[in-house]
C-alpha cells in the first residue's frame, strides 16, 4: 500500500541540487558579465545610499545583488549568489505548479528535471541580472494563486493575498511581470465562467464567494479589488531605499513622476545591437546572445545565452499537443499548460520595446516545461509510459554537449566555439 506522496521534502531536495549545480563555478568568469555592467554598479550605488543608477528598472532584483554584495564581498560569488537562490526558487516553482495542478508526484518531477536541463533556467542562474528575480516571484505567484484556488473554504483568502505579494515582488523586478497580474485577474474570471457555466448556473454568479468550485469564500469584485491593491502596495514599497539616498533622494511626491521617468527610458528608440532579435525569431533561437566570450581566469571561455534545443523545439510541439489534448478531452489543465506559454509570449509582442533580445525569452521558456510535463503526462500512455524519461535522458545528453559554452568552462582557443555553432546566425 502506497503511503501519501510528500511534495515538499521532495522539492527541498530538488531546490538543494539546483542550487549545488547553480553555484558551482559560479565565481567564473571572476569579471563583469554582460549587462551585469548595468546592475552591479547599480547594486553597489543602493548598498552605499549614494544615488538613482539604472532607472530604467524598478529596484529590488538590484536589492538582491546589493544584499549578496553585503554579505560575501563586492566580487563576483557576492554579485551572483542570490542569482543562484531564484534559479533554484524557478525550479521549484515548476513542481509546485505542475503538483497543484495534478496532485501527482510524475509531472511534477518531469517538469523540474525540464527545467533544470533547460539551458536559460542555467544561465540566469549564473549572473546578476534583473530576470532570475522575475522568474522565480512569478512562478511563485502563479502556484500561490492555485494554492488558493484550491483552498477549502475560510483558508483561500491568506493564500490569494501571498500571491498578490509575490506578483507585487515581482513587479518590483521588471515591469514585464505586469501583464501577469492582469492574466491573475482573467484567469480567475474565466474558471468563475466556465464553473458557472458547466453548474448550469446563472454566469452572475461567479461574482459570487459562496459555493463556488474554485476560490471558495472569494467574492470576485473584493478579491480583485485586493489582488490589484496589494501587489502594487508592495511594488511601491520595493523602492523604498531610495528615500534615503544621499543624492536626489525620492519624495512621496516624487513617487509617481519617477514611474513615468522609467517608462519614458523603457520606450526609447535605442541604437542597432549586434545581438538584437525580433520576437517572433526566440522559439527558433535563430539568435542567442554570447553574454562572455574572451580571456578570463587563465583561459578561453565563453557563456552563451541559448536554451536546451530539445526542450525549447520540442516544447513548442508540447505546446500544441496540449491545445490538441485539450480540444478532445476538454481537460483545463492541458489549456493552462499551454496558456502559459501563449500568454508569455505575446506579452513581448506588445510591450513597445524598440529592441528585442533572446533573455527575454527566459520566462516562456520556462512555461515549456510546464507544456512538456502536461503533455507527456496526458498522451504517455500504454507504449508511449516512458516517453517522458527518453525525453529527459536526450535532453541531458545535449545538456552535457553544450555545456562547456554555457558554463564559462575553459576552451582550447580562441574558434573553440565554432564547434558547437549549429547555424550561422549562432556566432
Amino acid at each position: 500500500m502506497h503511503g501519501r506522496p510528500r511534495p515538499f521534502p521532495v522539492a527541498i531536495l530538488i531546490g538543494l541540487a539546483a542550487q549545488a549545480l547553480f553555484l558551482w563555478g559560479v565565481t567564473i568568469p571572476s569579471k563583469i558579465v554582460f549587462d551585469e555592467i548595468h546592475y552591479v554598479p547599480a547594486a553597489r550605488a543602493l548598498l552605499a545610499l549614494s544615488g538613482p543608477v539604472n532607472t530604467e528598472h524598478p529596484l529590488l532584483a538590484k536589492e538582491f545583488i546589493a544584499a549578496g554584495i553585503a554579505l560575501f564581498g563586492d566580487n563576483s560569488f557576492g554579485w551572483r549568489f542570490f542569482s543562484t537562490v531564484a534559479g533554484a526558487a524557478t525550479v521549484m516553482g515548476v513542481f509546485a505548479i505542475l503538483w497543484l495542478l495534478y496532485r501527482r508526484m510524475r509531472p511534477a518531477v518531469m517538469g523540474a528535471i525540464f527545467a533544470l536541463l533547460n539551458f536559460t533556467t542555467y544561465i540566469e542562474a549564473r549572473i546578476a541580472m534583473i530576470d532570475p528575480f522575475l522568474a522565480a516571484f512569478t512562478l511563485w505567484g502563479i502556484a500561490s494563486m492555485l494554492w488558493a484556488m484550491r483552498a477549502p473554504a475560510g483558508k483561500a483568502w491568506p493564500r490569494w493575498i501571498l500571491s498578490a505579494v509575490l506578483f507585487g515582488l515581482a513587479v518590483g523586478t521588471k515591469w514585464a511581470a505586469i501583464p501577469y497580474v492582469a492574466w491573475a485577474g482573467i484567469g480567475f474570471l474565466a474558471l468563475r465562467w466556465r464553473d458557472a457555466a458547466k453548474a448550469k448556473r446563472p454566469l452572475s454568479t461567479l461574482w459570487s464567494g459562496r459555493d463556488q468550485l474554485h476560490w471558495s469564500g472569494l467574492a470576485a469584485i473584493p478579491a480583485l479589488a485586493v489582488f490589484g491593491l496589494v501587489s502594487i502596495a508592495v511594488y511601491f514599497l520595493t523602492f523604498a531605499p531610495a528615500f534615503f539616498y544621499h543624492d536626489q533622494p525620492l519624495t512621496l511626491a516624487d513617487l509617481l513622476p519617477f514611474q513615468d521617468m522609467m517608462y519614458r527610458e523603457q520606450t526609447q528608440v535605442l541604437p542597432h545591437h549586434t545581438y538584437q532579435s525580433a520576437w517572433w525569431s526566440w522559439p527558433l533561437m535563430i539568435r542567442p546572445i554570447w553574454y562572455f566570450y574572451e580571456p578570463s581566469d587563465g583561459a578561453t571561455r565563453g557563456i552563451l545565452m541559448i536554451g536546451n534545443p530539445v526542450i525549447l523545439w520540442g516544447g513548442l510541439l508540447a505546446v500544441i499537443a496540449c491545445l490538441w489534448g485539450w480540444l478532445r478531452a476538454r481537460d483545463p489543465k492541458l489549456l493552462f499548460a499551454a496558456g502559459l506559454w501563449m500568454a508569455s509570449y505575446l506579452i513581448w509582442a506588445i510591450i513597445p520595446k524598440s529592441l528585442g533580445f533572446f533573455y527575454y525569452y527566459y520566462l516562456p521558456s520556462i512555461f515549456l516545461c510546464i507544456a512538456l510535463a502536461a503533455a507527456f503526462d496526458h498522451f504517455g500512455k500504454g507504449k508511449l509510459q516512458h516517453w517522458d524519461e527518453g525525453f529527459a535522458i536526450l535532453a541531458f545528453g545535449i545538456a552535457v554537449y553544450f555545456f562547456p559554452i554555457i558554463s564559462a568552462a575553459g576552451l582550447s582557443g580562441e574558434q573553440a566555439f565554432m564547434h558547437w555553432m549549429w547555424f550561422s546566425t549562432w556566432p
